[in-house]
Protein backbone atom coordinates (compact mmCIF):
# COMPACT_ATOMS: atom_id res chain seq x y z
CA UNK A 1 0.00 0.00 0.00
CA UNK A 2 0.44 3.70 -0.57
CA UNK A 3 -0.42 6.97 0.47
CA UNK A 4 -0.40 9.96 -1.10
CA UNK A 5 -1.60 13.19 0.23
CA UNK A 6 -2.22 16.16 -1.61
CA UNK A 7 -2.47 19.70 -0.18
CA UNK A 8 -5.84 20.59 -0.56
CA UNK A 9 -8.31 23.69 -0.92
CA UNK A 10 -11.95 22.36 -1.80
CA UNK A 11 -10.71 19.10 -3.79
CA UNK A 12 -8.33 21.28 -6.08
CA UNK A 13 -4.66 21.17 -5.25
CA UNK A 14 -3.18 24.16 -3.08
CA UNK A 15 -1.06 26.82 -4.89
CA UNK A 16 1.29 26.32 -1.46
CA UNK A 17 1.47 23.58 0.77
CA UNK A 18 1.69 25.14 4.24
CA UNK A 19 -1.62 27.34 4.21
CA UNK A 20 -3.81 24.36 2.24
CA UNK A 21 -7.32 24.01 4.16
CA UNK A 22 -6.39 20.34 4.38
CA UNK A 23 -4.63 17.24 3.27
CA UNK A 24 -6.69 15.01 1.21
CA UNK A 25 -4.87 11.32 2.13
CA UNK A 26 -5.62 8.45 -0.62
CA UNK A 27 -4.30 4.94 0.38
CA UNK A 28 -3.78 2.95 -3.09
CA UNK A 29 -3.11 -0.31 -3.90
CA UNK A 30 -1.87 -1.72 -7.05
CA UNK A 31 -2.40 1.65 -8.88
CA UNK A 32 -5.87 2.11 -7.40
CA UNK A 33 -6.90 4.26 -4.71
CA UNK A 34 -9.03 2.25 -1.98
CA UNK A 35 -9.42 4.49 0.75
CA UNK A 36 -10.02 8.80 0.91
CA UNK A 37 -9.74 10.57 3.84
CA UNK A 38 -9.33 14.38 4.23
CA UNK A 39 -7.17 15.61 7.09
CA UNK A 40 -7.33 19.52 8.47
CA UNK A 41 -4.54 21.38 8.24
CA UNK A 42 -3.13 21.39 11.50
CA UNK A 43 -1.51 24.76 11.26
CA UNK A 44 1.50 26.04 9.32
CA UNK A 45 4.83 26.00 11.50
CA UNK A 46 8.28 25.38 10.34
CA UNK A 47 8.88 21.85 10.21
CA UNK A 48 5.91 20.59 11.61
CA UNK A 49 3.51 19.77 8.59
CA UNK A 50 6.17 16.73 7.02
CA UNK A 51 6.43 15.08 10.61
CA UNK A 52 2.71 15.51 10.65
CA UNK A 53 1.78 13.24 7.53
CA UNK A 54 4.82 11.20 8.07
CA UNK A 55 3.21 9.94 11.42
CA UNK A 56 0.52 9.47 8.82
CA UNK A 57 2.54 7.16 7.00
CA UNK A 58 2.14 9.14 3.86
CA UNK A 59 4.63 8.13 0.98
CA UNK A 60 4.03 10.44 -1.38
CA UNK A 61 3.36 14.59 -1.23
CA UNK A 62 1.97 16.05 -4.04
CA UNK A 63 1.45 20.22 -3.61
CA UNK A 64 1.54 23.12 -6.12
CA UNK A 65 4.41 25.04 -3.87
CA UNK A 66 6.61 24.22 -1.06
CA UNK A 67 9.11 25.90 0.82
CA UNK A 68 12.53 24.60 0.59
CA UNK A 69 12.41 23.61 4.44
CA UNK A 70 9.77 21.49 4.29
CA UNK A 71 10.73 19.85 0.78
CA UNK A 72 14.14 19.09 2.72
CA UNK A 73 12.53 17.22 5.83
CA UNK A 74 10.05 15.34 3.60
CA UNK A 75 13.56 14.04 1.09
CA UNK A 76 15.43 12.99 4.62
CA UNK A 77 12.55 11.17 5.56
CA UNK A 78 12.00 9.78 1.88
CA UNK A 79 8.54 11.37 0.98
CA UNK A 80 8.41 11.80 -2.74
CA UNK A 81 7.83 15.80 -2.72
CA UNK A 82 5.56 16.23 -6.44
CA UNK A 83 5.75 20.50 -6.47
CA UNK A 84 3.82 22.42 -9.78
CA UNK A 85 0.47 20.21 -9.25
CA UNK A 86 -2.69 22.52 -10.23
CA UNK A 87 -5.91 20.56 -11.02
CA UNK A 88 -8.52 18.41 -9.09
CA UNK A 89 -6.64 16.34 -6.30
CA UNK A 90 -8.33 13.21 -7.37
CA UNK A 91 -6.73 13.61 -10.69
CA UNK A 92 -3.45 13.98 -9.89
CA UNK A 93 -3.15 11.18 -7.94
CA UNK A 94 -4.53 9.10 -10.44
CA UNK A 95 -1.98 10.61 -12.81
CA UNK A 96 1.10 9.99 -11.06
CA UNK A 97 -0.26 6.39 -9.81
CA UNK A 98 -0.12 6.55 -14.01
CA UNK A 99 3.88 7.44 -13.96
CA UNK A 100 2.17 10.69 -15.62
CA UNK A 101 2.52 13.49 -12.93
CA UNK A 102 6.30 14.96 -12.18
CA UNK A 103 7.83 17.62 -10.31
CA UNK A 104 8.42 20.33 -11.83
CA UNK A 105 10.52 21.85 -8.77
CA UNK A 106 8.67 24.44 -7.63
CA UNK A 107 10.24 25.92 -4.47
CA UNK A 108 8.77 28.78 -2.24
CA UNK A 109 11.66 30.97 -1.35
CA UNK A 110 9.74 33.53 0.71
CA UNK A 111 6.23 32.83 2.79
CA UNK A 112 5.01 36.84 1.87
CA UNK A 113 4.81 35.57 -1.10
CA UNK A 114 2.87 32.33 -0.81
CA UNK A 115 -0.27 33.57 -3.23
CA UNK A 116 2.29 33.47 -6.07
CA UNK A 117 3.67 29.58 -5.62
CA UNK A 118 3.11 27.70 -8.07
CA UNK A 119 2.83 30.19 -11.16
Amino acid sequence: MMKIAVASDNGMVSGHFGHCESFIIYDTVDGKIVKTEAVSNPGHRPGFLPVFLNDKGVNVIISGGMGGGAVDIFNEKNIEVITGAQGKAEDLVNSYLLGELKSTGSVCHEHQHHDECGE
